[in-house]
């Protein structure tokens, strides 16, 4: 345990690896990206009405204007940022560490008058520590819980050291987040999608208020994940999870985004356009088979489909957000292919299941012509990641739509230059409202 509050609290930005800072940034910069997008939902209006008027305090809400307290920040924030399926996940814990964790780091970073320097500092802890915190609960627990639950540990380790405390106080801290994070259920959500989504909120919430009772001398030690799970802490400070993360070239639920890649590139192999195409099969894993959602009503329904994004994907060659939402949801052509999608579990994609996404697609032409791919994943896994550029091409793609080029540049801006410039140019931009 005296390695992992020792990592917490003497980390240093000038000691990190060059590679570690600079994805820093880029992983704040995707996660960001994806919440203006998100700030555009109905679960987003939703969430910060509710952190305005319960919560009270004085911090403007993300891109929101109104006001809450750091608890009803980080819940809006992170819920905002989860309302919108495109934020960078961890294949071993079949989640997401910076959607809990990111969000209560800002609310601590901006309430203790931090640098960008140790904001930044705090996001690596928070991946490092979520990281080996979610192996080990998914190794301990015998359900599949969201990252809410053990992303409230992420969350309490970033503001833990945000905050200052000391070493005790950190282990409650860790204690507190653990034992009240959001144990919630996975596969419930992925069987009937709502807004409840992966937990981040709520663990994001969970994670700063655990700091916060810590700091006051609540008690909650021992993290058992992180206390009694030593097998998954020996390399911290060694191996760098940061560098190990996914991204999405699309926001809809990774387990889809196989099929979705291995329909558009038969489509292009082939040149078969959308209307050719009598039947889609898919093999992939049992997980990906359990997103059913054939007629989604909700974004958050055909964010959590298979068949859905992959006849958009058909469709359209791509999908974006404004495909999975209001009139597009009812597309006649994107509900016949969906409707005629065939979903088949496969043994060999659950065997490499959680480590790889796979799928095996095959496609049925009106005039009898059966075309078949092989096994593929989704794009821009860590062990094929995307270039700086993706990434920042994405953030564009997802904000210049919400508040255009001169802002987006400047969001930009503020994140990439978060070390030398400090924090205020980017609360500058979160604390500001995006006008309709």
């Amino acid at each position: 345990m005296a390695d992992q509050i020792d990592f917490i609290h003497t980390l240093t930005w000038e000691d990190l690896p060059q590679k570690v800072r600079t994805q820093t940034h880029l992983n704040l910069l995707d996660v960001l990206g994806v919440g203006v997008a998100g700030s555009q939902t109905q679960t987003s209006a939703i969430i910060c009405a509710h952190a305005h008027e319960d919560f009270g305090g004085t911090i403007p809400l993300m891109f929101d204007g109104r006001t809450s307290s750091p608890l009803g920040f980080a819940l809006a924030a992170g819920m905002t940022i989860d309302s919108v399926d495109g934020h960078d996940g961890f294949n071993p814990a079949k989640g997401h560490i910076a959607a809990p964790m990111i969000p209560a780091a800002l609310a601590a970073a901006h309430e203790v008058g931090a640098s960008g320097k140790q904001l930044l500092e705090a996001i690596v802890v928070g991946y490092e520590i979520g990281a080996r915190t979610s192996m080990a609960q998914h190794a301990t627990a015998p359900d599949y819980h969201t990252s809410g639950s053990w992303g409230a540990v992420a969350a309490a380790a970033a503001v833990s050291r945000l905050m200052g405390l000391d070493r005790e106080t950190t282990r409650h801290a860790l204690g507190i987040a653990e034992y009240h994070g959001p144990r919630s259920q996975m596969m419930r959500c992925i069987d009937f999608p709502t807004m409840v989504k992966d937990g981040a909120g709520w663990g994001s919430m969970c994670g700063i208020s655990a700091a916060r009772l810590a700091a006051k001398g609540f008690t909650g030690a021992p993290a058992i994940t992180v206390e009694d799970a030593s097998d998954y802490w020996t390399d911290l400070g060694s191996r760098w999870y940061c560098l190990e993360q996914y991204y999405k070239p699309y926001p809809v639920c990774r387990w889809a985004q196989a099929p979705m890649e291995g329909t558009m590139a038969l489509q292009k192999a082939h040149d078969v356009t959308a209307d050719q195409i009598a039947k889609i099969e898919v093999h992939t894993f049992h997980e990906s088979v359990r997103l059913a959602m054939k007629r989604p009503q909700t974004g958050d329904e055909a964010q959590y489909s298979t068949s859905f994004p992959t006849a958009v994907a058909a469709v359209h060659g791509t999908v974006r957000p404004e495909h999975l939402e209001g009139d597009a949801l009812f597309d006649p052509e994107i509900l016949r292919l969906s409707d005629a999608m065939d979903m088949q579990e496969a043994n060999h994609a659950n065997e490499h299941f959680p480590a790889k996404r796979l799928a095996r697609v095959a496609l049925v032409l009106k005039d009898g012509t059966r075309h078949e791919g092989d096994w593929n994943e989704p794009r821009w896994d860590h062990t094929n990641p995307p270039t700086a550029q993706d990434l920042i091409d994405k953030f564009h793609g997802l904000t210049e739509p919400v508040f255009g080029k001169d802002r987006s540049t400047a969001l930009e801006t503020a994140i990439m230059r978060l070390a030398e410039t400090g924090l205020a140019p980017l609360t500058d931009q979160l604390f500001t409202p995006i006008k309709a």
